[in-house]
Order: structure tokens, then sequence, then C-alpha cells
């Protein structure tokens, strides 16, 4: 693995543990978090969602499936799970993480909004059908 990808693996470690106030020292000043379908987060702001996220109780979890790179750029291929209590929507995701000097410039994830939709509905079942 590349210096890059371990960045990204750690970053996304670190998330997955709730230790977000860690993941965001991992992030350069002026990083940027594109989501499809929702307004880039940048800088401060980008923080305070990654860490207003675990206040919160929003646990994250990806499971790699693929993770290629190109000096510091890491593209990566893996199911997100989002879980809130007993509900937990799953989706596949493709990433794009920019990395300079060892801190993540750029997080990029594209999915279809119809499979985010469909993880949804079949956590909210889940969760209806568990007791």
């Amino acid at each position: 693995m590349t210096d890059s990808t371990v960045v990204v693996r750690d970053f996304l470690s670190l998330l997955e543990n709730g230790r977000a106030a860690e993941a965001v020292e991992m992030l350069t000043p002026d990083a940027q978090w594109r989501n499809t379908g929702l307004p880039t987060l940048r800088g401060r702001r980008m923080r305070r969602v990654l860490l207003d996220l675990e206040r919160r109780h929003i646990r994250f979890r990806a499971d790699m499936h693929h993770l290629a790179a190109d000096g510091d750029v890491v593209l990566t291929d893996r199911t997100d799970f989002l879980r809130i209590g007993r509900w937990e929507a799953s989706f596949w995701v493709c990433g794009t993480f920019h990395v300079r000097a060892g801190r993540i410039e750029l997080w990029d994830d594209h999915y279809a909004m119809g499979n985010v939709l469909a993880g949804s509905l079949v956590g909210l079942a889940k969760m209806v059908t568990r007791r």
C-alpha cells in the first residue's frame, strides 16, 4: 500500500470507531467533502458535520471491496453503512480521495440515490420486524 492509501484507510477507520476528533485532524484546513446530490462541505463546516454525526450517535462503517492509488489520488469501491439506533442502511459507494502531504484535501463520494433509498427502506423493514 502507498502512504496515501494508508491515510485513507486510517481516516475511515477512525470514523468507524467513533474517533471523529482524530479523523478531522487528518484533513487539510481547506478540505472538501462532496457527496452526490448534496452541497459540498468545506474546511471548518466539514469538520463540524463529521463531529456532529458522532455527537448524534450516527454510526458509520465502510466495507472496502477495492482500493487503488495513483500517487496522491486514492479510489475506493466500498459498501457504506449508516446506523442510527436500530436502523441501518447500506449502499454502494465509489470514493475519490486526494491526499496532500499526508492529509486528506478532498473526499468525493459517488453513489446512486436509488441505492441509498433502497438501503434505507430495507433498514427500516429490518428495524420494524426485529424485536
